[in-house]
């Protein structure tokens, strides 16, 4: 993935709170895991959760690997591991050379959208994968479908120079056209493809929204190179528009989603 991971270091930081956001994400892919899988790659695992998470239902006698490009996630997700069987690699997963028919299964939550070359990136995960493989994978659909992702920087128009979101590119929302996502697989040479609709309920303690807020997402990457004064002033004037996901003290929104399986 030669998509610049800038919010590497918001991510290390704030993981237990977007842990806490992306649990039941992460337990719809873990599901669709197949329990014989003997070998698994767990795609842009990012802080290492859900790839964690499969080797807890798989057993110690099944290989999980996860790949990212961020050095600093990879490190926490290694400490996180703590010795375990798990491996993490760092690397572009659409062009590191993974040995030929090497997985049972291609995993990924949230991990997929941010490959310049898509089609060559699947078919580089199809050859690392046996024949009969598959494919499991969570994106995002439409952003006006999740307004939670987009109330910030709406929020914050006129206080910071955002760039507008990108569907065309990489990017959060470069699947959320269900058609593109079925073109892509096809070009790589996967089969069998569906790509269905799931809507997932996440949440995190709203004690974690100012850090979300400041840290996460085009409002949290411009405030990065702003001072403390100017991020607490941002950051005060967005948090209203939070309230209608505000429920005591959790912060909830669903996830729309596109749930990918395919086959090797």
């Amino acid at each position: 993935m030669t998509f610049s991971w800038s919010g590497a270091d918001g991510w290390v930081r704030l993981q237990a709170t977007l842990d806490a956001m992306f649990a039941h994400v992460e337990d719809l892919l873990v599901d669709e895991i197949d329990p014989r899988a003997a070998a698994v790659l767990d795609v842009g695992c990012g802080t290492g959760a859900t790839t964690l998470a499969i080797a807890r239902k798989l057993g110690p006698h099944a290989r999980c690997v996860g790949v990212d490009i961020s050095e600093q996630m990879i490190a926490l997700a290694r400490r996180r591991a703590a010795g375990g069987a798990v491996e993490f690699v760092v690397a572009d997963a659409g062009r590191h050379a993974f040995d030929p028919g090497a997985f049972d299964v291609i995993a990924s939550r949230f991990g997929v959208m941010f490959f310049e070359q898509p089609e060559h990136a699947f078919a580089n995960l199809r050859t690392a994968t046996r024949g009969g493989g598959t494919l499991r994978a969570v994106v995002w659909r439409r952003p006006e479908e999740t307004p939670f992702m987009t109330t910030a920087e709406q929020a914050a128009d006129g206080m910071l120079a955002l760039p507008p979101r990108n569907t065309d590119g990489p990017g959060q929302f470069a699947f959320a056209d269900r058609g593109r996502v079925l073109d892509v697989l096809a070009a790589a040479g996967w089969s069998d493809a569906d790509v269905a609709p799931v809507d997932v309920e996440c949440a995190f303690p709203a004690a974690d929204l100012d850090a979300y807020l400041g840290t996460m997402g085009p409002v949290g990457r411009a405030l990065a190179e702003h001072d403390e004064t100017s991020r607490a002033r941002v950051v005060e004037h967005v948090r209203p528009a939070f309230d209608r996901f505000r429920h005591g003290d959790e912060v909830r929104f669903t996830a729309a989603c596109w749930l990918v399986a395919a086959v090797a």
